[in-house]
């Protein structure tokens, strides 16, 4: 695999007492492929990003773009574009002023920077707001002048730091398509940090979960929501997560070794019976989901619009499928 971006060992510490917010990390992105890069708050995401492009310099292990070896080089002199959540843009300067402002710190030819301003204004149908200061612009506008801005730089590997999370839901889902168009066009490999789940899954061709500062597990999307590698990607991944269990409970049948079984509510059919106590039943529109309590222990289970099921009622259910982990919490195959 052809790495546009690859660390190995790579590792950062905070403070006096060196104290660790990445760990030993292994990762490779392709050329032409987006890793998606999630985890809890302090898992380390946005200083992966930050060693990668250079503004962090780790202590230990590498960091190589386009096959060479820039740990130690300048951000400058990397070739790595970073898209920022607040967009960075500079509110005194135009659009295209801020689109070419790198460029003017190289002290490229006016003529050059005019014409590439106006390239990948045009890609990003920016062309009519070129005169427009930051502060005129929507959320999404913005966002997308960022990216122009990073693409100019012709980089090897975009960094995007959760550059969708200060956007409304509608133009959220609407930039997001934008983004995907790009990064898939353009054939660039990206290392795309975000706390939403939906958008590492859409994007993602892979997805990284990190773990104080550590790689829990890395796959696709798929892998890691049907085979989750620990109880902690079993609980974390999924907008519903999976439910944890001991093993015994629901009279589920477990391999050797088994100390936990994990059920995805789209594996809870509910049946005839009183086993289970309907706590909360939360309409989504397209869906229903049942949280139950059974013996003590709670899961859910995905229903079909209008099931008729209130918050008090006694239900019985049945699993299709569950995952079973050791007693460290490791996937047992």
């Amino acid at each position: 695999m052809s790495a546009g971006v690859a660390v190995h060992q790579l590792s950062f510490g905070y403070g006096k007492d060196g104290r660790s917010a990445v760990s030993e990390v292994d990762l490779s992105v392709a050329a032409g492929e987006v890793l998606a890069v999630v985890g809890p708050s302090g898992s380390g995401k946005s200083t992966l990003l930050r060693l990668v492009n250079g503004l962090l310099t780790p202590t230990a292990g590498s960091v190589h773009v386009g096959g060479r070896d820039v740990t130690r080089a300048s951000p400058e002199a990397r070739p790595v574009a970073m898209v920022f959540q607040g967009y960075a843009l500079f509110p005194h300067l135009d659009v295209a002023a801020n689109i070419g402002f790198g460029l003017a710190v190289r002290k490229a030819p006016r003529s050059e920077r005019r014409r590439r301003v106006l390239e990948v204004a045009d890609r990003l149908q920016l062309s009519d707001l070129l005169h427009r200061l930051p502060g005129e612009l929507s959320g999404g506008e913005r966002q997308r002048v960022a990216l122009a801005r990073a693409l100019l730089r012709d980089p090897v590997v975009f960094c995007l730091d959760e550059p969708l999370s200060a956007l409304d839901p509608v133009l959220r889902t609407a930039a997001r398509r934008d983004l995907e168009q790009l990064l898939r066009t353009d054939g660039r490999c990206a290392l795309y940090v975000t706390h939403d789940q939906s958008e590492a899954m859409t994007l993602g061709d892979r997805v990284a979960l990190l773990r104080d500062g550590r790689v829990e597990q890395v796959g696709t999307p798929r892998e890691l929501y049907d085979t989750p590698a620990t109880t902690f990607v079993a609980a974390f991944v999924g907008t519903h997560p999976m439910a944890l269990l001991p093993v015994g409970s629901l009279g589920l049948n477990a391999a050797a070794g088994v100390a936990t079984v994990g059920v995805r509510a789209e594996h809870v059919e509910l049946v005839p019976g009183t086993e289970a106590l309907v706590t909360a039943v939360d309409d989504l529109g397209h869906e229903q989901v049942a949280d139950l309590e059974v013996d003590g222990h709670r899961l859910l289970a995905r229903l079909a619009p209008g099931s008729g099921l209130r918050r008090g009622d006694r239900t019985g259910l049945r699993v299709s499928r569950h995952t079973g982990f050791d007693a460290a919490g490791q996937r047992v195959a």
